[in-house]
């Protein structure tokens, strides 16, 4: 044996690890988590990390169940259980998944589950690493929001002046050259010809200015975060309101304007939107109602948002237009305004407006029976940002 030999065997003599010194490596790991559990999937270790994340004890989860770290969700769908399963089948088991600390709330994390073989190669156990990525899934997120963002704008920007050179532009030529004709023709044409024309100029001018109030209103919540300011209010109020400035149009038609909503009833949302929104839809249910017609608003709160429901007893619609009534598309515009005055760009600014403020939209409609639009507005300003994430990767992963 060799002098170095003999030195390699002397440091070996010296020094070999102990389950107490690799225990000490694995206990000073601060951002991971790592734990054991036995065949039952009963924990029966806990490093320093899993505390700081999970915010047990050693004490308070030694003995308890493995699923004790996972969301409601995941239990009823039995994860843990496939965790361990493909662990098995696979040698490992990887998974990017909310998992749930003692607190109650959830962080998400990328996590990692291998078995545990002794010198027999049998299974003894279960070990679990994970480690918390909620900030970088959120930059992520960030990242993908604000790319979204600007290809929206794009868009928006494009149809803005798409529409400014159609639905605008073609009606504002009409009147200039009706005018013109007029102008020049003064003298020799009949009273009531004049009258009828002047009657036409004024219900063109009246439907540009409709067409170029919802284009503003459209631009501003794409184009101007700044004016956007939340806060909590009453729903009976706005929608008095709207019933207060369609009730002529309403009486006009003979449709019955009727509101179900408990005088206490909020919502967390910018004020200017909420009337918006509201009136837009009930407008639009106004034109779309035959007389004797009636159209309800009610609201009902479900978990931490408020379902509005606007009924009518109006024509309805085919499943088809219902499917492309928030997706809009610049023919459909034209075609919509052409048709009831500027309907189809309305919806759209509801849908913005909704999205603006955490809320959503949708229509269920039977042709000849009428249509029911629903809208969602959270009840309270959000307060925890993982839980808006939670739902953000939920809606990515329908």
């Amino acid at each position: 044996m060799n002098k170095e030999e003999k030195n390699t065997n002397v440091l070996k003599e010296q020094y070999v690890p102990t389950t107490e010194f690799y225990s000490q490596i694995i206990d000073s790991l601060q951002d991971y988590s790592i734990f054991t559990v036995d065949k039952t999937l009963i924990i029966n270790s806990w490093n320093s990390g899993a505390t700081k994340i999970f915010q047990y004890e050693t004490d308070e989860v030694i003995g308890k169940p493995f699923e004790i770290i996972f969301t409601e969700e995941d239990k009823k769908a039995g994860i843990p259980k496939k965790e361990i399963d493909v662990a098995l089948e696979e040698g490992r088991s990887v998974d990017i998944r909310w998992h749930l600390c003692k607190d109650g709330n959830k962080f998400y994390a990328d996590g990692l589950v291998f078995p545990l073989i002794n010198k027999e190669k049998e299974t003894i156990g279960y070990v679990k690493i994970l480690r918390d990525i909620t900030e970088r899934k959120k930059s992520e997120d960030a990242i993908k929001k604000n790319t979204k963002e600007l290809e929206e704008l794009n868009t928006h920007k494009d149809s803005i002046l798409a529409i400014l050179s159609h639905d605008l532009r073609s009606p504002l030529a009409g009147i200039i050259q009706g005018a013109e004709y007029l102008k020049l023709n003064f003298d020799t044409i009949k009273p009531d010809f004049v009258k009828d024309l002047l009657e036409e100029f004024h219900k063109a001018a009246v439907n540009e200015l409709s067409m170029l109030d919802y284009l503003v209103e459209w631009a501003r919540i794409k184009y101007a975060a700044e004016v956007f300011t939340p806060t909590k209010i009453e729903l009976t109020h706005y929608v008095e309101k709207v019933f207060e400035a369609l009730k002529e149009n309403a009486a006009i038609n003979g449709v019955n304007l009727h509101q179900e909503i408990e005088e206490k009833a909020s919502v967390f949302a910018d004020e200017k939107m909420l009337l918006s929104i509201i009136q837009n839809i009930v407008s639009n249910s106004v034109k779309h109602t035959p007389k004797g017609g009636k159209i309800t608003v009610t609201a009902k709160k479900s978990e931490d948002k408020m379902i509005v429901e606007i009924k009518d007893t109006g024509i309805g619609m085919s499943k088809e237009i219902q499917d492309k009534l928030f997706k809009p598309q610049i023919k459909s515009l034209s075609k919509a305004r052409e048709e009831n005055k500027g309907a189809g760009i309305g919806l759209l600014l509801v849908k913005g407006f909704l999205e603006k403020n955490g809320g959503e939209i949708w229509v269920e409609s039977i042709e000849g029976e009428g249509s029911s639009f629903y809208f969602t507005l959270p009840i309270n300003k959000p307060f925890d940002k993982k839980d808006n994430l939670e739902k953000v990767l939920a809606n990515e992963n329908v």
